[in-house]
């Protein structure tokens, strides 16, 4: 039973692991704490993987579709980019509501929260800002690249004609929400660590 096996024993073994490390660090275990890390490790995933896409990917498909005695690009359209968008799409949802769950934990006290941060008032307006750019690249994962993705891997009947134009809208909105990330990321980091400019 080990877990490095799969996928799921990976991702589980980790988070126990973190769990362990965190009782022993000074200060302990605490709700707050434990959300932070879930959105940290689940912005990673939906980063990495928008850095996939845009950086690795898009120009791959491009490359195999323009390489007429290539293998083509089946492959990664049958089996990668369902699994691939799968992670990125769910690690969004969570993404998302572990930062708000986060701003109500951390920032109510200090008079903040959800409301505050979103309002960008006195002190919480980089936060604010990072947090509209998350929140417009959430609605673009799921209001235009998932939809659209369905089209272009024919998990929802389309012409070719209309998988060429899903084709062009979920990758403007893949490459908005990769420019997005920039300044987004920046003021998730900022936040906290201040910002040196």
């Amino acid at each position: 039973m080990n877990p490095l096996n799969s996928v799921n024993g990976s991702i589980i073994a980790g988070l126990v692991l973190m769990i362990l490390v965190a009782l022993l660090l000074p200060g302990g275990f605490s709700l707050a704490g434990l959300d932070r890390w879930l959105h940290i490790i689940s912005g990673v995933m939906w980063i990495g993987l928008l850095y996939y896409f845009n950086v690795v990917q898009i120009p791959a498909l491009a490359a195999a579709g323009a390489d007429k005695g290539g293998p083509g690009g089946a492959g990664i359209a049958k089996y990668v980019a369902p699994r691939a968008l799968l992670w990125f799409r769910w690690a969004a949802v969570v993404t998302t509501l572990s930062g708000i769950i986060f701003i109500e934990l951390a920032y109510r006290p200090a008079g903040g929260g959800l409301m505050q941060v979103l309002m960008l008032k006195d002190g919480f307006v980089t936060i604010g800002i990072g947090s509209w750019l998350g929140l417009v690249m959430f609605l673009n994962v799921w209001l235009l690249i998932w939809p659209n993705q369905k089209k272009v891997l024919g998990i929802t009947p389309a012409t070719e004609e209309q998988k060429a134009g899903a084709r062009r809208i979920a990758t403007m909105a893949s490459r908005t929400n990769f420019v997005l990330s920039i300044p987004m990321l920046m003021c998730m980091g900022g936040q906290s660590h201040g910002l040196p400019f």
